[in-house]
């Protein structure tokens, strides 16, 4: 790949990204109207609450992995089409996980579990989540996910695809190799708060660490240590 063509792709990324957390730093956190959590405005409105902020937080990671997919393809005229359904296939994942966040969003708001601005209710629920996401760090499902998105030519080796289609079902093998790396990390916002930007800040940070820096694999030991040891300092005070 041309280093215009290195530069426009991180450049469309950064912006999306860019566009995202703007959009977060304005938007109020959705409130339930008259009706409660079944209103169709609140769920559309979490919903698009909820993905947004799945793109704010993941595109930083995956930039290097669209990168070299990129740059892989021979054809250079085709190579901006194949990148854009790479990334289509990656987000259509995260626009998945956005819609069972807002629908567990509601299920708990409604139940009592978490208030109106999804922040727990009780300390038993935050210690659960907590040392759960924390136990999730040391288990092989998660080394392996953190494997393919560490490695992005590991994973293009095993699920290149040629082809728009191909790209796109690409782009979908890695989106579910970082939902099963994050999904934890992601439901600790029912703690603090599904708007809480410094938590939201502090994931992204996090979880861009362990996929890009030469520590991440041992970095993934240590948020799962600190994790379980808030969970039990939360379950004791």
């Amino acid at each position: 790949m041309s280093l215009p063509g290195q530069r426009l792709v991180l450049a469309a990324l950064l912006a999306l990204a860019a566009l995202s957390w703007v959009y977060l730093w304005l938007a109020p956190m959705p409130m339930p109207g008259d009706r409660g959590v079944s209103e169709p405005t609140y769920i559309v409105a979490s919903f698009l609450m909820w993905f947004i902020m799945m793109i704010a937080m993941m595109t930083p990671a995956v930039a290097p992995v669209v990168l070299l997919f990129h740059r892989s393809h021979p054809q250079p005229d085709l190579r901006a089409r194949r990148s854009a359904a790479f990334v289509a296939g990656y987000l259509a994942v995260w626009l998945a996980f956005a819609l069972v966040a807002t629908l567990l969003q509601a299920l708990l708001i409604r139940s009592g579990v978490v208030d109106s601005m999804a922040v727990s209710r009780f300390s038993t629920w935050s210690a659960a989540l907590l040392v759960t996401a924390g136990i999730y760090q040391w288990l092989p499902v998660k080394a392996h996910c953190l494997q393919h998105c560490r490695d992005p030519i590991l994973f293009l080796t095993k699920h290149y695809r040629p082809g728009l289609a191909g790209a796109w079902r690409t782009g979908i093998a890695h989106g579910t190799y970082c939902l099963g790396c994050c999904v934890l990390l992601m439901l600790l916002l029912f703690v603090a708060g599904a708007m809480n930007l410094l938590l939201v800040a502090a994931l992204t940070v996090l979880i861009t660490l362990e996929k890009l820096a030469p520590i991440g694999d041992r970095l993934r030991w240590l948020i799962g240590a600190v994790l379980i040891v808030a969970g039990g300092w939360v379950l004791t005070t």
